[in-house]
């Protein structure tokens, strides 16, 4: 299906980064709807520029998207990958039970609590060429880093024993799909609704660290712009667009 719909793929045994292999690839003059995945992958990064390590066994992968309607609704886009990959790990052999996957605003997916994969966007405007956004995605599959400022987790340490060939083949197939559903950002009320529904901390108290400053008060929603709503104590609401997230009755933010 994702072959059908205009999707190619490049593999790396170890790269740097596939993301920016990704906007190399654009800077050449690809097309888009390019898959690049590696094996091992050891200059890689996530959110504020913070290493993400893939060791031999995790996925490492990045979609080149090169669309003329992307613009101001591309960050929508995180969330129908988040939805995605959550499905694509629901669709592999895994024990008995069904997997407790939790999405967590803006783009992780959490395992009881503990970080099992992360999504980054990266746009960079390319001259002559439609909008460029770039979607990392890391999976920790076999091991979970260990020197990281929060919980994390690996799928095997969860009980599903895939590999992240077969992962990847499950989420290029899911977001076929779901790209399908958000359609340009027409059909992200759509997307909007499914994510909120497998969503950690709705309803629950949140501090969300945004720039210096830490905002506090009830994860009330996300809103049409994929936007936080945080609910203070006085009833007023604020809109996030980006911040570290930290859930519970804690005043601060993780760094």
């Amino acid at each position: 299906m994702a072959r059908a719909a205009g999707y190619r793929l490049v593999t790396h045994e170890e790269i740097g980064s596939t993301s920016n292999e990704a906007f190399a690839w654009a800077r050449l003059g690809d097309p888009g709807r390019l898959w690049v995945v590696a094996r091992s992958q050891v200059q890689g990064h996530g959110r504020r520029g913070r290493a993400w390590q893939t060791p031999f066994g995790n996925l490492a992968a990045s979609l080149l998207m090169l669309e003329a309607d992307l613009g101001s609704v591309a960050a929508t886009l995180g969330f129908a990958v988040g939805l995605a990959l959550d499905s694509a790990i629901r669709a592999v052999p895994h024990g008995e039970g069904k997997p407790s996957i939790k999405l967590k605003w803006p783009n992780d997916l959490l395992w009881n609590g503990a970080k099992v994969a992360g999504i980054l966007l990266e746009a960079v405007p390319l001259v002559g060429s439609p909008n460029c956004v770039v979607i990392g995605i890391g999976v920790n599959v076999r091991e979970a880093p260990k020197d990281v400022p929060y919980p994390a987790t690996s799928l095997a340490a969860c009980g599903i024993n895939t590999t992240a060939e077969a992962l990847f083949e499950a989420l290029a197939e899911a977001w076929v799909e779901l790209v399908a559903v958000w359609d340009g950002g027409r059909g992200f009320a759509t997307i909007r609704d499914r994510w909120l529904a497998n969503a950690v901390g709705i309803g629950g108290p949140i501090s969300v660290k945004v720039g210096e400053e830490i905002v506090s008060g009830t994860f009330e929603t996300i809103d049409l712009e994929g936007r936080l709503i945080v609910r203070s104590d006085d009833g007023t609401s604020r809109q996030i667009s980006a911040g570290d997230v930290h859930f519970g009755a804690a005043g601060t933010a993780r760094p």
